[in-house]
Parts: structure tokens; C-alpha cells; sequence
């Protein structure tokens, strides 16, 4: 796929100290019995905490089944660990609706094959028009002439997982 290699990744750079120190007193607040861990439902505090939101019983699942079996819980440094990388998805979610808001010129919520052609023609100008077509059909999944933001997520996370 096109953007394979050229998508936007997530950066991992050092967390912020004072969202660390958050992080920390987050962890602390909702380990009230003082384990040096949170159980399952003491994690799902935390997230409501950090994100505003609770975690689906499949995410909760997810998150407890990767942590070392011989503790009844998630650690400190655990919890670090999956705060990091929820921040930075969401950081990186944050970023591609911003790419696609700046090609969705007229706010219709879908990218048509001229929104295409000028963004590339902006930041690619010597880029032929057939691999910008090419580009957009490979985008647009339901081939309905429109590619909405489902499908430019799709595209911008494509390789994502490949190192």
C-alpha cells in the first residue's frame, strides 16, 4: 500500500515529567489498600481517571492477562507502560484526524478525488495525477468515490504494526 512506509507513527519520546508525576499519583490514588499493585477493577478507576472513560471488559482483560501471573495485579511500572502507550495512541488518533480535517476542505466528512489532488498537489506538486489516483482508490475500501475517515485511518495505520 502506498502509505505503508510514508504513514505518520506514533512518537515515543520521553514522557513529561509532570504527567508522569500524574501517572504515579494516579496509580497510588487508586491502589487505596497500599499492595503496590491495582486489581482489575483499581485499573479500571485509573483509566476513568486518566481518560475519561471505562475500559471494555475485553480492553481490562487484555491488559491483565500481558502482566506477570505471579502478582495478583498490575504493577507500578506495568501501569507506566500501558498509560505510555494509550497516551501516545491517542496523541497518534489525534493526529491523523488532523491530517484529514486539512484535506476535507468543504467539512463533508469524506475525502472526493479532488480533495486528493490538491492536497498532494501542496505537499507532492511533481507527483504524477495516476499515482494520486492509484492512491485514491487504493484508500477509497467501498470503491463509492469517497473515502471517509474510517477509510484514512485505515490507510495512515497501514504498516503500523510491521518494524
Amino acid at each position: 500500500m502506498f502509505f505503508a512506509k510514508g504513514g505518520t507513527r506514533p512518537r515515543t519520546s520521553e514522557v513529561d515529567p509532570s504527567e508522569h508525576k500524574k501517572w504515579v499519583k494516579v496509580f497510588k490514588a487508586c491502589d487505596e489498600d497500599n499492595k503496590g499493585y491495582l486489581s482489575r477493577e483499581d485499573f479500571k478507576v485509573a483509566v476513568v481517571t486518566l481518560f475519561g472513560y471505562k475500559p471494555s471488559k475485553i480492553e481490562a482483560d487484555s491488559v491483565m492477562s500481558s502482566i506477570n501471573q505471579n502478582t495478583s495485579g498490575i504493577l507500578l511500572g506495568d501501569f507506566l507502560n500501558v498509560v505510555r502507550k494509550k497516551k501516545e495512541a491517542q496523541l497518534y488518533w489525534s493526529e491523523i484526524r488532523h491530517i484529514f480535517t486539512a484535506f476535507d476542505r468543504h467539512y463533508r466528512g469524506f475525502l472526493t478525488l479532488e480533495d486528493f489532488k490538491k492536497a498532494f498537489k501542496q505537499v507532492a506538486p511533481k507527483l504524477p495525477e495516476r499515482i494520486i489516483v492509484e492512491v485514491f482508490r487504493e484508500v477509497d475500501q467501498d470503491s463509492d468515490g469517497h473515502v471517509s475517515f474510517k477509510d484514512f485511518e485505515y490507510a495512515m495505520k497501514c504498516g503500523q504494526n510491521e518494524a
